[in-house]
C-alpha cells in the first residue's frame, strides 16, 4: 500500500498570472535577436555608468601633462596606461567616456521621468474632461510646432545652462509625446466594458483614471519612454556640444565632442571615441525599444 501511495503523482502548482505574462513577454521579445543583443549592450553600458568610480582607470578630470594627445594603446605611439588615448589636456579618454555615460544616462533617466509624470496626468485629464481637452492639446500642438532642438536651446537660453536646466529643457521637449499618447490610449479604453462596470459600481473619476485606465495604457508608455531615453541622450549631447548643457570640467559626451573638434585632423581619436559612444548607445536603446514594442503590442502578437 505504501508503494502505491508513493507512486501517486504530486499535484503541480500552476504558474501565477504574472509568471505567465513574463514568460509570454520573454518568448515574444527573444524572437527579435537584434533587440536581445541591444538589451545586453545597454545593460553593459548601464553597469559601466553605475560603477564608473570603481572601474575607471583614472580620474576623469586628472590631467597628465606628459601624455597630451596620446593615441590609443594599439596604435603606434600609444601607451597601455591609456587604452583609448588621452585628449588635448592629457585626460584619459576611457575614464571620461565612463563618467560621460554616467552623466548621459542620468540626464536621460531624469528627463524621461520629468516628462512622463506630467505627460500622463495631462493626457488623462484631456481624455476624461472634454472642457480641458482643447486647451491642453492646443498647447501641445504649439510645442510640437517648434523644432525640438531649437525649443531646448531656447529654454536653456532663458533659464541658463547647467545640469538640472538641461534635464528640464529636454523634459519640456518630450512632454507633448507623452500627453498625446496617454490621451489616445485612455480614449480607447473609456468605452470598454470594465470602465462602464466600474462607473456603475460607483468608482470616482480619480480611481477610474489611475486605477482602471492607466494600467492598461502602460505598454505604449513604456515603449515611448524607452525611445525618449535615447532622444534625451542625443539632446543632452547636442546641448553640451553647443556649450549650453553640462559645463566643464564635468565629463559629458557632447562637451567632449565640442572640445575635440579642433583636433579632428591630428588627433582623430579624441573626437571619434565620444561620437562612437553616442552612436552605440542611441542605436542600442532604439533597437531595444523596437523589441519592447513588438513584445508589448497585442496587434503585433496576433500577427505573429
Amino acid at each position: 500500500m505504501a508503494d502505491i501511495q508513493n507512486t501517486v503523482p504530486q499535484a503541480v502548482t500552476p504558474p501565477s498570472g504574472r509568471a505567465l505574462v513574463a514568460r509570454e513577454f520573454w518568448a515574444q521579445f527573444s524572437r527579435n535577436r537584434g533587440a536581445v543583443v541591444a538589451g545586453a549592450i545597454v545593460l553593459v553600458l548601464l553597469l559601466l555608468a553605475i560603477f564608473a568610480p570603481l572601474i575607471a582607470p583614472h580620474s576623469p578630470i586628472e590631467q597628465h601633462r606628459d601624455f597630451v594627445k596620446i593615441p590609443p594603446a594599439w596604435l603606434d605611439g600609444g601607451n597601455w596606461h591609456f587604452l583609448l588615448g588621452t585628449d588635448e589636456a592629457g585626460r584619459d579618454i576611457l575614464s571620461r567616456l565612463m563618467f560621460g555615460a554616467r552623466m548621459s544616462f542620468w540626464i536621460g533617466c531624469v528627463s524621461v521621468v520629468l516628462a512622463l509624470i506630467p505627460g500622463v496626468v495631462l493626457g488623462l485629464v484631456a481624455a476624461f474632461f472634454e472642457r480641458l481637452d482643447t486647451p491642453i492639446m492646443r498647447l501641445m500642438d504649439v510645442l510640437l510646432a517648434l523644432p525640438s532642438l531649437l525649443l531646448a536651446v531656447a529654454v536653456v537660453a532663458i533659464i541658463g545652462p547647467g545640469l538640472f536646466n538641461t534635464m528640464f529643457a529636454i523634459a519640456i521637449v518630450a512632454l507633448p509625446g507623452y500627453v498625446r499618447l496617454t490621451r489616445a490610449s485612455a480614449q480607447g479604453e473609456l468605452h470598454k466594458e470594465y470602465v462602464t462596470a466600474s462607473r456603475v459600481a460607483g468608482a470616482g473619476t480619480l480611481r477610474l483614471m489611475f486605477s482602471q485606465v492607466l494600467p492598461n495604457c502602460t505598454a505604449p508608455l513604456i515603449v515611448q519612454a524607452t525611445l525618449g531615453f535615447s532622444s534625451a541622450i542625443l539632446d543632452a549631447a547636442a546641448l553640451g556640444f553647443l556649450g549650453l548643457g553640462v559645463q566643464p570640467p564635468t565629463a559629458e559626451w557632447g562637451a567632449m565632442l565640442a572640445s575635440a573638434r579642433d583636433y579632428i585632423d591630428n588627433a582623430w581619436w579624441i573626437v571619434t571615441m565620444p561620437g562612437v559612444s553616442i552612436l552605440i548607445s542611441v542605436l542600442s536603446i532604439n533597437l531595444l525599444g523596437d523589441g519592447l514594442r513588438d513584445a508589448l503590442d497585442p496587434k503585433l502578437k496576433r500577427m505573429a
